[in-house]
């Protein structure tokens, strides 16, 4: 799964949740969008927001929530609860499991 801030209609920026099958990855992918831009939009979304230049904070219920609608696998349910649970211990969720962390993966680094 990949949550896209990408730049939308007007030039202003826009979140995008895309791969929603594909629960064997979870990353954050900035267009061409400023950090300031993506923060700012990830925030407005209620998606989550930037940590650092490197990682995001996304929230996991709203992820959930803008992800299972476009979900074409029957076990989708369980595939995200897996998900989870291997974030969680791999250390990337917080403490209380509501937030993800994700790298960022930025097209001006490609």
């Amino acid at each position: 799964m990949i949550v896209e801030v990408v730049t939308g209609a007007e030039e202003r920026p826009q979140v995008r949740v895309v791969d929603t099958d594909d629960l064997s990855r979870l990353h954050l992918a900035l267009g061409q969008v400023t950090d300031e831009e993506a923060d700012e939009a990830l925030r407005e979304a209620g998606l989550g927001q930037l940590q650092d230049d490197g990682t995001g904070l996304l929230d996991a219920a709203a992820l959930r929530a803008a992800a299972e609608p476009d979900a074409d696998v029957a076990d989708w349910a369980e595939r995200w609860d897996r998900m989870v649970e291997s974030a969680r211990s791999g250390g990337w969720t917080s403490d209380d499991g509501a937030t993800l962390r994700v790298h960022i993966e930025s097209a001006a680094s490609g």
